[in-house]
């Protein structure tokens, strides 16, 4: 069985201590593969790398509009966020927008990732709720879509149970991550998520597709190339929402603007939309290793897009990665590989992408 080859390597002492392996694909609106590494046509679970395109229908249904939210929820409904404070109040919000509260949302409850704030947290006395969970901003999202949709309906016994692939809510998400990618979910291995909503297998050549289009409003149907354009800027306008303090999406998308909408996946997941090249890429390290995806990630944009310096040196902070003991020692560093790389910087050349 041939294996996917190294994207990203540990360095310590001088040596590999550890190798990443992989795939990724770059492709066009049209549908062209402009460049790939490895299996791009095995279905692989997304996972949240696809909350943009399952927040579409929220725009696209007119939703957002009827309920009217800034563009500060709509960049929460693309998030998997740390669960800090203007993470949940946001969620709440948007909740409220809907006639509802955080007892209508079926994501769990979970502490929240970033340290700072869980230990805030506790020491006021309290527990998380599901505000708190990563997830809160894209089940938001559903629940003022079902708002919408309930009309003059009970929203909370209309959105009860919207989890269920068989609900009207996960049937227009459904629909949405269908049309973007072009993948027959019908036949599509699905599995449930963290969050408890459907999970749908999909070949990365697929995602890379979808994000092209979201990136360029190509091949998308006219109600969801506007929504696309529209969660993109709510995302540039408000990155830290998309993720939060100390995190990749939040700190690349801050120092790139509206040149890179990017969204990291569980299980070393990645997708992201260069929209003034009408790109979209796609990539999952075989190991699940979010660390070694953020390096692969920022390798790419660095290969894919001339960067003045601010750009260059926020994206070059993950790639290579520095790697610091408890000490705050300097130990070692994660690398792209270097044949990784190198193919990388020549596949943007080819394409008359990158100067350098």
């Amino acid at each position: 069985m041939n294996s996917n080859p190294v994207l990203v390597q540990a360095w310590r002492g001088g040596v590999v201590e550890s190798r990443h392996r992989g795939s990724c694909a770059v492709l066009d609106a049209d549908g062209s593969v402009l460049w790939s590494v490895g299996d791009i046509y095995t279905p692989v679970f997304p996972r949240s790398a696809v909350k943009l395109l399952q927040a579409l229908p929220l725009v696209a249904s007119g939703a957002a509009d009827a309920l009217g939210l800034d563009d500060a929820a709509l960049a929460l409904a693309c998030a998997s966020h740390g669960g800090e404070e203007a993470h949940a109040a946001t969620a709440a919000a948007m909740l409220r927008r809907a006639g509802l509260d955080d007892t209508a949302l079926e994501c769990g409850a979970h502490w929240p990732y970033f340290e700072p704030a869980a230990r805030a947290l506790a020491a006021a006395g309290r527990l998380p709720c599901p505000l708190h969970n990563n997830c809160s901003g894209k089940h938001a999202g559903f629940l003022c879509l079902g708002a919408h949709l309930a009309g003059d309906r009970d929203a909370r016994g209309f959105a009860a149970g919207y989890v269920r692939r068989e609900h009207p809510l996960m049937r227009e998400i459904e629909h949405a991550l269908q049309a973007a990618t072009g993948w027959d979910l019908a036949r599509a291995p699905c599995g449930t998520d963290g969050c408890s909503i459907p999970a749908h297998a999909i070949p990365l050549r697929q995602l890379a597709l979808a994000f092209a289009r979201a990136g360029s409003g190509v091949g998308l149907p006219p109600g969801m190339a506007g929504a696309a354009r529209r969660l993109r800027q709510a995302i540039a306008k408000h990155p830290f929402l998309v993720a939060g303090s100390e995190r990749a999406d939040t700190l690349l998308m801050q120092a790139l603007g509206e040149r890179l909408c990017c969204k990291v996946g569980a299980e070393g997941m990645y997708c992201a939309a260069l929209p003034e090249l009408g790109l979209g890429l796609a990539l999952k390290m075989d190991d699940g290793a979010a660390r070694a995806a953020e390096v692969a990630l920022a390798a790419l944009v660095q290969a894919l897009l001339d960067l003045d310096a601010p750009q260059a040196a926020a994206v070059a902070a993950w790639s290579p990665r520095p790697l610091v003991n408890w000490k705050g020692l300097d130990v070692g560093a994660l690398r792209a590989a270097d044949t990784f790389k190198a193919a990388a910087r020549a596949a943007g050349r080819n394409m008359g992408r990158f100067a350098g």
